[in-house]
């Protein structure tokens, strides 16, 4: 994947070789537009890229996955500076729709005078891990022949909890809030109010919109709505149920409710738990704004505002 990656890299810049000097390449402001989903594991994030990659052709935008070696959330400085410098001014790839598990990362501590959109989905902490526990050992529909890396291990997430395992240690649950948080050494911190803190203020001030995973139709419904550009078809792509919109982890099994009363006494869990409750309240809180209900479906609401009063009056 990464060889033919390189390969069509190579030649895009060699047609751009022959067409034209890359500072040449203008683009209207409507295209001039990247957006960023740092996806968080197993929060149904491979069903939401695989809209974007369905719709991309149609809606002319490019899709490229951020592929960090052994899945490092975190960027080595020179990484990030090659990183903002590829999103910023790579312009044979606008508009462009970005992903990859990577944490968050300040366009504006780089000197950018336009930052990318970031969007991101999270889910219930334990219900992400539990997610998680069952995809290391058994995979999923997704990609059933691919190894992974927990295989053969059949123990339980119960069997797991119940004798101290570090695979669902409360430790585990600490990862929404880093994504969120970003690339400073406080938020990798496990159990920092600070990281917490941090990354509360970055879902508000530089994330454009985040949805959960309970919800996931919803928040493509608003996306559409808010950025047609690149979403344009995703409500009803979404809806038509194509396989390649589902994944679903094999053999997974619900936690009883001892398991979960275990890792709720966690403070860590009690952080991510808070986390996740901001982010859905923020969420419902932007879609009550944007949508009314009628028989039990939702509507986008037309635009309700508009212009009077405009001074001076043109003759």
């Amino acid at each position: 994947e990464r060889a033919i990656a390189r390969h069509e890299v190579r030649e895009i810049e060699q047609r751009h070789t022959v067409d034209g000097p890359r500072q040449d390449v203008t683009l209207d402001e409507e295209d001039d537009v990247v957006i960023i989903y740092n996806r968080v594991p197993k929060t149904a994030s491979t069903s939401f890229t695989n809209i974007a990659y369905d719709l991309c052709a149609k809606n002319k935008y490019h899709v490229l996955h951020i592929n960090t070696t052994k899945n490092n959330p975190v960027m080595s400085l020179q990484d990030q500076v090659r990183f903002v410098k590829n999103v910023t001014s790579w312009k044979e790839m606008k508009p462009g729709f970005y992903h990859g598990h990577i944490s968050y990362l300040d366009f504006a501590k780089f000197g950018v005078k336009k930052k990318p959109i970031y969007i991101n989905v999270i889910r219930d902490p334990i219900e992400r891990l539990v997610s998680y526990y069952y995809f290391l050992r058994f995979g999923d529909d997704y990609r059933p022949g691919l190894r992974r890396r927990k295989q053969g291990d059949k123990k339980t997430f119960d069997e797991c909890v119940a004798a101290g395992g570090s695979d669902c240690a409360p430790e585990k649950l600490w990862l929404q809030i880093p994504f969120f948080c970003g690339h400073s050494s406080e938020c990798w911190n496990v159990g920092s109010r600070w990281a917490l803190d941090q990354a509360k203020y970055n879902l508000i001030n530089e994330y454009f919109l985040v949805g959960v995973t309970e919800e996931l139709e919803d928040f493509i419904m608003l996306l559409e709505a808010a950025l047609p550009r690149f979403f344009r078809g995703a409500t009803e792509l979404y809806r038509t149920g194509k396989k390649s919109h589902l994944r679903k982890t094999t053999e997974k099994k619900l936690p009883t409710k001892e398991t979960i009363a275990k890792l709720q006494q966690s403070e860590i869990w009690k952080m991510e738990n808070e986390f996740y409750e901001f982010a859905l309240e923020q969420f419902q809180f932007v879609r009550a704004h944007a949508v009314r209900e009628k028989d039990g479906e939702l509507y986008i609401l037309a635009q309700n505002f508009f212009y009077e009063k405009i001074y001076p009056k043109s003759n």
